[in-house]
């Protein structure tokens, strides 16, 4: 046997083992997919969007669970995006180098891989414990250090991507780097940097772990950021866990919600980067 049919016949080994190991992934996701569809579906009426969580025993929805995670996640959003965009700019346009670049893109790295009960334990030191009680401000406070570091690695690489010949054309008629900035470099990373908010969005959609130490719960709706509120990650967790059969059934149905929720952030996210790599 020659060399060229030993490395044909490794090659063909490897590849395999390839579509072998994402044909095996692709049945488990599919399997899940359709556990979750077959037994959300069946809980998914207008009374889900309308009423709010129930006792064991009586009809409800999700009302107050969709409102809070959505008041909590734009909250949180508008809080960590400007901070991770303009440490982002930072790092890509003016830390080239620099010892303070260096430390901040390792305190970005180590906040990406951090765990968010990690996360919610710390905004619950410093944040529900002076405070004396659970609040939704505290959930919007650990979500947005959630938020920033994945914005601030997104800004950063989508601001490189632009080419340095639209820079230096801009400098040559004049305008100052933050003009620069701003009206040439944000505007070509644009679709980039909306897909980093986007898939932002989505790692803090079914977070649950950091707003049982901050937000906690809430029975009814509430749009006191300085009280309890319901979030849809929570509501999940604990109705999956009761032994009341209706509750189980809410709980598969906000599972359903979130995941089609970060699905359609996915795709729309994907949409946007390949339009970025096109252009």
């Amino acid at each position: 046997m020659t060399l060229y049919d030993t490395r044909r016949r490794k090659n063909a080994i490897y590849v395999s083992l390839c579509y072998a190991a994402s044909v095996f992934g692709l049945v488990w996701l599919a399997w899940i997919l359709c556990a979750l569809i077959f037994k959300g579906s069946a809980g998914l009426m207008p009374a889900t969007f309308t009423q709010m969580t129930p006792p064991p025993g009586s009809a409800g929805g999700l009302l107050n669970a969709i409102c809070g995670s959505l008041i909590m996640s734009i909250a949180a959003v508008a809080l960590g995006t400007p901070i991770g965009i303009l440490a982002g700019t930072y790092l890509a346009e003016y830390g080239s180098g620099s010892k303070l670049a260096f430390v901040v893109r390792f305190i970005n790295d180590i906040l990406l891989s951090a765990p968010s009960i990690v996360i919610g334990l710390f905004v619950y030191q410093i944040v529900v414990v002076p405070m004396g009680h659970f609040s939704a401000l505290a959930g919007m406070l650990a979500l947005a250090i959630i938020v920033i570091p994945v914005v601030v690695r997104t800004t950063e690489d989508m601001l490189r991507l632009v080419p340095n010949q639209l820079r230096e054309a801009s400098t040559a008629l004049g305008l100052p780097k933050s003009m620069v900035i701003q009206r040439i470099a944000y505007k070509a990373a644009r679709a980039g940097l909306t897909t980093g908010v986007l898939l932002a969005i989505a790692r803090i959609s079914g977070e649950t772990a950091p707003l049982l130490f901050t937000a906690l719960n809430n029975q009814f709706f509430e749009t006191n950021v300085n009280a309890p509120m319901a979030s849809l990650p929570v509501v999940i967790f604990q109705f999956a866990l009761s032994p009341y059969a209706d509750w189980q059934r809410l709980a598969w149905t906000g599972a359903l919600i979130i995941t089609m929720t970060v699905l359609a952030l996915s795709i729309t996210a994907r949409v946007l980067g390949r339009q970025r790599i096109k252009s």
